[in-house]
């Protein structure tokens, strides 16, 4: 074998192993030993197809035929087989073969690396001989060659590597018995190895030689059982790059390893599903549960779960209603997986799965035969199904359709089940009450089932229950029953506002657990006016913790993760209802001060992309600015003051015109006192750490309609209380604009209403008026919610269109009438 000018490999000669035959042993024509010799009318002995082909020339050349050495005219073309002297040669090249395989077998032993052509030689010769006959091969098998060839794969010379692969094949082909000399010891791993070699010829070769020994049962065992081959199989088969016979060699190996059960899982482990699904569907009982048993060890991805549900989820619902136990077992493993997927999960209902879940998860006492530990697995099933979003409205339970997952005695039956079974099953029954209400179209069905049943005490205890995965979905679903029970929740957990107030305030690991961040969430969804939970709650400390725990979180103080925004959201709604009882005891205002809850709110208000957060800080800043009437301290009037200057924001720096009007210094144009962001809640003051006018008319471009009714509302308080106010909004903050495009824009109904009142108040400054006068946009809006509007709209935009000169003034009478708040 030698290198061709591409690198590529090629046959070398072998005549150094031939011994010379006899004369009498070569063909006069073909000049070769004689395969199949015979004798002609001249006693001339050939091999029969060359004379035949001599015979042939003669009749198409129209000659008669002659002897090819002594040119005779021959009477007849008769040919009689030398059986004597084929034998003689068969018995000449037997002993040749076996002397000249001993040599080459020799020349493999001997320092092979020395010689390199003389070991490519050898093989070359070996591959001849048995091509040439199968018996050769049990000669090369007896004279110990395949391991030596065998030992010739580890070779440092690539060519040495592929000659002795390709002799290997062609020695093992179609001989078991040298296939399983070959299977011994650690040859096939190092065959195995060779597919993962970057060299395409050694991919080549060697998969080639593995379907040969594939072919052989017990070797093809071996293969299997090695770690790895059937990965780098299933790489090869499903290749893109490869040749396409080095892809079809890797399929059909891939099909004889799948005569074994044990290779079938691997496969499916490693991507092939196919050959495991086709057998569970078209074997015995006990194939079926092996390979079930299979399926539920696998991770699958969720385009492969899509698929085993669409090929056999009929066949595992059937098994689920009539099978024994070991195969229901294994069949509810193997539906755990699937039912995880969205998709696969809705296949698994429309198969059937629902009707003998929901039984054997209901099934009680020693004749059920369905063990508690299966039980777990059904709730989690029946987990996964619920949080696939299918409409369970419309999937009944038995035959006559009376009872859907919904029906309230099934509800009721699930509730007890929560109550009165181990911890595992527990909480996946929370879980998939969590998922039933989860969506306003079935919330209300569990939340009456969960009244009739008188369960709320039951589920609120869960709050204390050890295991935290059960403390966490019972928090999930009383807040996704909170809007249709607040108040009875409100009343039932007062004894646990404690323990929900320790899950909040615990430090844990540095980061938020999804046990804070539900706990404070369902604090926060919780009736904002209910005074007494208020009362509980101050009491308790739970506003200060939650003011800490805020500031700490905004100066990165706690690690943030995934739970982050819904703990912050859901403290800025629990510190809301606080702003909502201002009014209701002076120390709750005390408390605000204390904790600078103007400040922060401010501060939170520009919060980008967490919508509850701005919302909600913006409502607490309202309410925080309605109080600052009842704060601020009045100085005694001043003395009278020339006109022509204003003061900036809500302190008394004098504008370029000159001072204000008598106003001392550090009063309030808006409130005429002394005012402050942090002891009286106005938005106006301009100190540091003010800017909360700026941030909401920030807000005033969000997307989100709520949040700008929020915000609009709170700066609302402020232009409520005349012509200066006006300008505070509007000249450092540039506020009218925004307004004004809210207007133009009329996106919600709300939002119209508080718009056209806020322009009305500011249009009351005449030369805001003057300005806005040219814009035909606003009076055009204007002109929209006083046609369109609800009465108390049209009548504010009916005086706004008045500030604009667009209605006339009938009398001073009606004038007055109109402009009165």
């Amino acid at each position: 074998m030698a290198r061709n000018s591409d690198g590529e490999l090629e046959e070398q000669s072998t005549e150094g192993y031939q011994e010379a035959a006899f004369e009498a042993f070569i063909c006069p024509l073909t000049k070769q030993v004689m395969q199949d010799p015979v004798t002609i009318e001249t006693g001339q002995t050939f091999e029969r197809e060359a004379i035949l082909k001599w015979f042939r020339e003669c009749r198409d050349n129209g000659r008669r035929p002659t002897c090819p050495l002594t040119q005779r005219e021959l009477r007849t073309t008769d040919i009689n087989p030398s059986i004597a002297l084929r034998n003689v040669i068969d018995e000449w090249r037997a002993r040749n073969d076996e002397k000249d395989l001993e040599k080459a077998c020799n020349a493999l032993r001997m320092h092979p690396e020395d010689d390199e052509d003389d070991t490519l030689r050898a093989m070359a010769y070996i591959s001849q001989i048995c091509q040439r006959s199968g018996a050769k091969k049990n000669l090369v098998r007896a004279q110990g060659i395949i391991s030596t060839l065998a030992d010739l794969l580890k070779s440092s010379s690539r060519r040495v590597r592929l000659k002795s692969l390709q002799v290997l094949r062609t020695v093992v082909e179609d001989n078991d018995q040298n296939k399983e000399e070959l299977g011994k010891g650690d040859t096939v791993r190092t065959i195995i190895k060779f597919l993962s070699n970057e060299h395409i010829q050694e991919r080549e070769l060697a998969v080639s030689l593995l379907y040969e020994l594939s072919e052989y049962e017990p070797v093809c065992v071996r293969i299997g059982a090695i770690y790895g081959a059937i990965l780098l199989l299933v790489g090869m088969g499903s290749s893109k790059s490869e040749n396409m016979m080095a892809v079809e060699k890797a399929e059909k190996t891939l099909r004889n390893l799948e005569k074994y059960d044990t290779n079938i899982k691997q496969m499916a482990e490693n991507g092939r599903l196919q050959p495991l699904l086709t057998k569970l569907l078209q074997g015995g009982p006990e194939v079926q549960v092996t390979m079930v048993e299979y399926l539920g060890e696998l991770a699958l991805a969720n385009d492969v779960k899509v698929v085993v549900a669409e090929q056999v989820g009929t066949l595992l619902v059937s098994i689920i209603k009539t099978g024994g136990l070991p195969a229901r077992e294994a069949t509810l493993k193997a539906m755990r997986e699937m039912s995880s997927n969205e998709l696969s999960a809705k296949i698994l209902l429309q198969a059937g799965i629902l009707p003998p879940l929901v039984k054997d998860l209901f099934s009680v006492g020693a004749s059920s035969h369905f063990p508690m530990r299966l039980k777990e697995v059904s709730a989690t099933i029946l987990a996964n199904l619920v949080a696939s979003g299918a409409s369970f409205r419309s999937i009944p339970l038995d035959d006559a359709g009376r009872q859907t997952l919904l029906s309230e005695d099934v509800v009721h039956g699930l509730l007890h089940l929560i109550s009165n079974t181990g911890p595992a099953v527990e909480c996946k029954l929370l879980n998939v009450l969590v998922g039933l209400t989860s969506s306003p179209d079935t919330a209300q069905d569990v939340v009456s089932a969960i009244k009739s049943s008188g369960a709320t005490i039951s589920l609120i205890q869960f709050l204390e229950a050890a295991h935290r995965e059960i403390r966490v979905e019972s928090l999930k679903l009383l807040r996704n029953v909170s809007p249709y029970m607040g108040a009875e929740l409100a009343d039932a957990l007062g004894g646990h506002l404690s323990s929900l107030l320790r899950v909040i305030s615990d430090a844990g690991g540095g980061g938020v657990t999804e046990e804070q961040a539900a706990a404070v969430g369902l604090l926060g969804d919780l009736p904002e006016r209910d005074s007494k939970l208020t009362r509980q709650l101050f009491e308790l400390g739970a506003f200060g913790t939650l003011s800490t725990k805020l500031a700490e979180l905004r100066r990165g103080a706690i690690r943030g993760n995934r739970y982050t925004t819904p703990l912050t959201e859901g403290m800025v709604k629990v510190m809301y209802r606080l702003t909502c009882m201002l009014q209701e005891a002076p120390e709750y205002v005390e408390f605000a001060r204390e904790a600078a809850l103007a400040p922060l709110f401010v501060e939170l208000v520009q919060v980008n992309g967490q919508d509850a957060v701005q919302l909600y800080s913006a409502m607490a800043l309202e309410k925080l600015s309605l109080e600052t009437r009842n704060l601020t301290v009045i100085p005694d009037p001043p003395p009278p003051a020339p006109s022509g200057g204003f003061l900036c924001a809500c302190f008394g720096v004098p504008s370029s015109t000159g001072a204000a009007a008598g106003r001392p210094v550090g009063v309030c144009r808006v409130h005429g006192g002394f005012c402050s962001l942090r002891e009286s809640f106005c938005l106006a003051e301009g100190g540091a750490g003010g800017k909360a006018v700026e941030r909401l008319v920030a807000c005033l471009d969000h997307l989100n309609p709520e949040v700008v009714e929020a915000a609009l509302a709170a700066l609302a308080t402020l232009v409520g209380d005349g012509v200066e106010a006006a300008e505070v909004v509007l000249g450092d903050a540039d506020g009218l604009r925004p307004v004004v495009d809210i207007l133009v824009e009329n996106r919600t109904e709300a939002l119209r209403r508080r718009a056209v009142w806020v322009v009305e108040r500011i249009l009351r400054v005449e030369d805001i008026a003057q300005e806005v006068a040219a814009d035909q946009t606003v009076a055009s809006a204007l002109v929209e919610a006083y046609r369109n509007g609800d009465p108390r709209t049209r009548h504010t935009a009916e005086r706004a269109l008045r500030h604009l000169d667009r209605i006339p003034n009938f009398s001073s009478a009606f004038h007055a009438q109109a402009r009165r708040p």
